[in-house]
């Protein structure tokens, strides 16, 4: 494939970013030529071909249907406060596609992330040579993480699994510190399958022999079929629900809570986030960590102090994120989401006296009409927009409008671009109402853009 040729007398930012760009380029035209995904057999022998990276690595493998990210997030959050060096791997990306990777908290330098793309990209063409596929978008980028991760001699690696579980990429790791299965609800049906057990044994796929397994077990059904699993393959298991922790208060932006240890005792904790969904995910971290503790699979200790400090300090960009005074983004992309999404915004309107305005969008292959559904029944809402997101999955304006008239009595508006769809909601902002958007995580990573190309950021 062509690249743009590169002017090495350039001055050495300018090489970089022009390198940098051509390698994204790459990477967005893979699905062009990629036909069908490895087999996880197939992605074995790729890594084996980078050195088996993973088989020197602790690793916590975190899957679910929602909080996985948030998840991710808190616990990086810790380990870094504790002093590890710490590398994170989590999807999608919202602006820049180095998100993906973290070290340390921070995305990954553009050289770090060239010198990996590099590794792969010549992996991939001497695996063809001998008759491979070439790795779909997430398994090259997956490779990358490995590569990287390894060579950054990171001390702790916390990886999202992509879309499900027993069959994504990311489980051909073999010995897993743990893993963390977040809460399991409808999404993804055609590809995991149309009940909550099917989706729950799915993502019950990245249980290892012997390895433990912390889970959400708020839903019977999900944490029936997990928790059968664990027993089936003698892991030990350690299932979380709300019953475990007790909130104490709540301010304008943040829960104080009482967290139950698996020893007895408890641990206070504030969690930064205005949505209340953001505890059960933290305390769900708390538990993994104490269980890699009692684990002993790492060297040193995490203190109650350094566990109270990462929580509090956790950022995620995207869920329920303020970005400008009353204006808060979320990507709740399906109806679990948006349900858990619809109290915690519902709950902020009562706390802040104030009515809601909603700006929305989704995928086609998405329970849009559901999420629109809970979104209308459940927030005070006064004044609406829709808009249709630069994706070929992005779903009609014309539909979003018709289905939130459907089911919303207030004035609701349809824009062909989510721009002018961002700039007439901020137009209209007043001090008696919230503006919520919400919806696909495409349509999160285009409103930051159009805030940063406005100056709003």
């Amino acid at each position: 494939m062509a690249f743009r040729t590169v002017n090495l007398t350039m001055e050495a930012g300018t090489f970089a970013m022009n390198v940098y760009e051509s390698a994204e380029e790459y990477l967005g035209r893979i699905p062009m030529w990629t036909r069908k995904k490895n087999s996880l057999e197939d992605i074995r022998r790729f890594l084996t071909g980078l050195g088996d990276p993973d088989e020197h690595m602790n690793i916590i493998h975190v899957a679910g249907t929602n909080g996985k990210g948030s998840v991710c997030a808190f616990l990086q959050s810790v380990f870094i406060k504790a002093g590890f060096r710490t590398g994170t791997f989590t999807s999608p990306h919202l602006i820049d596609i180095r998100e993906r990777f973290c070290l340390n908290g921070n995305i990954v330098a553009e050289k770090t992330f060239e010198e990996s793309y590099q590794t792969v990209r010549a992996l991939s063409e001497k695996m063809m040579e001998k008759g491979y596929c070439h790795p779909s978008y997430f398994e090259f980028l997956f490779y990358m993480a490995m590569d990287m991760f390894h060579k950054e001699k990171m001390d702790i690696v916390i990886l999202e699994t992509g879309l499900g579980g027993r069959l994504d990429t990311t489980n051909v790791i073999n010995h897993p510190l743990m893993s963390v299965i977040t809460s399991i609800s409808l999404d993804h049906v055609e590809y995991l399958g149309d009940t909550i057990e099917k989706i729950a044994a799915e993502k019950a796929g990245i249980i290892k022999k012997g390895i433990p397994v912390i889970f959400d077990g708020n839903d019977p059904k999900a944490s029936g079929v997990i928790r059968k699993r664990a027993i089936e393959l003698g892991s030990p298991f350690y299932e979380v629900d709300k019953q475990g922790y007790e909130i104490t208060g709540y301010e304008d932006v943040g829960w104080r809570v009482r967290f139950q240890g698996i020893r007895g005792g408890h641990m206070e904790a504030y969690i930064p986030s205005a949505a209340e969904y953001q505890v059960m995910n933290a305390f769900l971290s708390y538990r993994a960590l104490e269980a890699v503790q009692n684990q002993g699979g790492l060297e040193g200790e995490i203190s109650s102090e350094r566990i109270q400090e990462g929580i509090a300090d956790m950022s995620w960009p995207g869920r329920m994120e303020e970005v400008l005074p009353g204006v808060f983004l979320d990507g709740a992309h399906n109806p679990g989401g948006t349900e858990a999404f619809a109290k915690a915004a519902a709950r902020l309107c009562a706390a802040r006296n104030k009515r809601a305005n909603i700006l929305f969008s989704s995928v086609s292959d998405k329970d849009h009409r559901q999420m629109i559904r809970e979104l209308s029944e459940a927030l005070p809402l006064d004044q609406g927009a829709v808009a249709h997101i630069d994706s070929e999955r992005g779903l009609e304006t014309e539909v979003l409008l018709q289905e939130f008239q459907s089911f919303c009595g207030c004035d609701v508006k349809g824009f062909q671009t989510v721009e002018e769809a961002v700039l007439y909601m901020l137009q209209k902002k007043d001090e008696g109402h919230l503006l919520f958007c919400v919806g696909s995580l495409y349509l999160m990573g285009e409103i930051k853009m159009v805030l940063r190309r406005n100056g709003y950021d």
